[in-house]
C-alpha cells in the first residue's frame, strides 16, 4: 500500500506521532524501576526519552505543515500492554522492571536498524526506518504533485532552537527542532528522527563527530551489561491503580493527572495561542519535577512483602479546569504523604500563572 493522498499522509505522519508517545512510558517505568538513578544505565535511557519527545514536536511538526492538526487529547494515551502500531511482526508494549532482557527483546526491536536495501514500509513496517524512509518517499512525491506546504502553520509549530537542548549521552549536532515549511525541511525533521534512532547509514552514530550512540546501541549498552543496570525496585508487569490498597490510590492518581498534563500542555503548545516558552518550561517542570519525583515515590511503597508501587501511566479523567483539580489532588496527597510536598507547590505554582 503507497501513500497517495495528501489525506493519507496526514493520518500516517498522526500514527507516527502515536508510536513515538507510545514508546515513552515503556522507556520512563523500566528507567524509574532502576534504584540507582545516577547510573549510566538509567541516564541512557533517560536521553533516549528527550530524544524521543524531540520526535513527536518534528512529526507535530509536520503534521502541521501539511496542512493536518496534532491530537493530543486524552484518547490518544497508550494503554499497556499495547501493540506498538502496525508493527510486524507483533510487538507487545509493557510496563516492566528494567531487565536485560526487556531491552534487548523489546526495547531494542523498537530501534532495530533496517537491514542494507530493505524497502520503505508505510503500513505493516519491520522497522521504524522503513516506516519513516516511507513518510519521506511520500512527502517528497506529493509535494512535486501538488502544493503540500501551502498552509503549513509556522505560527503554530514548535521550531524555537532554544526549546531544546541535549542531555547527557546526547550530542547537538545529532539534530534538534525544525520549522517544516517545505519538502527538504520535512525531510530534514525525518532524518533526524531515523539517525538518532537507528543512526546513520550502517553506523552505530546518530551524529557526524560520532559523539553520540544511536537509541538501538545505547540499549545494547545496557543489554549486555557495558552499563550495568544494577539493583531494581521490584515492581509489578502492567499496574494498574484499582489493585493499590487505599493509602497508595491517590498517589497514582496523582501521577496519572500529572501524565495527562503532559498532553494537555503538548496540547497548547501545538495550538498557537500561547506563549510557547512558558510552555516548553512548563512541559520541563512537569517532567523533571513532578512527573519524575511522584514516580520516585511510588516505586518505594511496599504493596506487599515481595512487591512494590509504581506508576501506572493510565488516563486520568479531569472534571473540569485540569490544573486546578491537579493542584488540588495533588494538596491533598501530600498531607498524607508528605514527601509529596514538593510537588505540590509546584502544581499549585501552575495552577496560579
Amino acid at each position: 500500500m503507497a501513500i497517495d493522498t495528501i489525506e493519507e499522509l496526514k493520518s500516517h505522519v498522526a500514527l507516527a506521532t502515536k508510536v513515538e508517545l507510545s514508546t515513552i512510558p515503556t522507556y520512563l517505568y523500566a528507567m524509574y524501576s532502576i534504584k540507582d538513578q545516577k547510573s549510566v544505565s538509567a541516564q541512557l535511557i533517560a536521553s533516549v526519552v528527550v530524544e524521543e519527545m524531540l520526535h513527536v514536536c518534528l512529526t507535530a511538526n509536520l503534521t502541521l505543515a501539511i496542512g493536518g492538526d496534532p491530537d493530543f487529547g486524552s484518547s490518544g494515551i497508550p494503554q499497556y500492554p499495547c501493540l506498538m502500531a502496525h508493527h510486524t511482526p507483533d510487538l507487545i508494549l509493557e510496563l516492566k522492571r528494567c531487565t536485560p532482557e526487556l531491552v534487548r527483546d523489546t526495547f531494542m526491536t523498537i530501534e532495530s536498524p533496517r537491514e542494507p536495501g530493505a524497502p520503505p514500509e508505510d503500513d505493516n513496517y519491520e522497522t521504524l526506518g522503513q516506516f519513516y524512509a516511507a513518510l519521506e518517499e511520500a512527502v517528497d512525491d506529493l509535494d512535486e504533485k501538488s502544493d503540500l506546504f501551502g498552509n503549513h502553520q509556522p505560527e503554530r509549530q514548535l521550531s524555537d532552537p532554544s526549546f531544546y537542548g541535549p542531555v547527557m549521552y546526547d550530542a547537538e549536532d545529532s539534530g534538534g527542532l525544525v520549522l517544516v515549511h517545505d519538502g527538504a525541511s520535512a525531510d530534514e525533521a525525518l532524518e533526524i528522527i531515523i539517525h538518532q534512532g537507528e543512526g546513520l547509514s550502517t553506523e552505530r552514530w546518530a551524529d557526524p563527530a560520532h559523539q553520540e550512540l544511536t537509541h538501538y546501541y545505547k540499549f545494547e549498552r545496557i543489554a549486555d551489561g557495558t552499563a550495568p543496570i544494577g539493583p531494581v525496585w521490584p515492581v509489578p508487569n502492567n499496574p494498574r491503580t484499582e489493585d493499590y490498597p487505599d493509602g497508595l490510590r491517590a498517589p497514582s492518581d496523582l501521577f496519572n493527572a500529572l501524565y495527562g498534563l503532559v498532553y494537555v500542555t503538548m496540547n497548547d503548545l501545538f495550538a498557537g495561542t500561547k506563549d510557547q516558552g512558558m510552555l516548553v518550561g512548563r512541559l520541563y517542570t512537569l517532567m523533571s519535577d513532578c512527573l519524575a519525583p511522584t514516580a520516585r515515590y511510588l516505586v518505594r511503597q511496599p504493596l506487599d512483602d515481595d512487591m512494590n508501587a509504581a506508576p501506572t501511566f493510565e488516563i486520568y479523567r479531569f472534571g473540569g479546569d485540569p490544573w486546578a483539580e491537579t493542584a488540588q489532588l495533588a494538596r491533598e496527597v501530600s498531607k498524607e504523604h508528605p514527601d509529596l510536598n514538593e510537588v505540590a507547590s509546584r502544581v499549585s505554582e501552575f495552577n496560579e500563572a
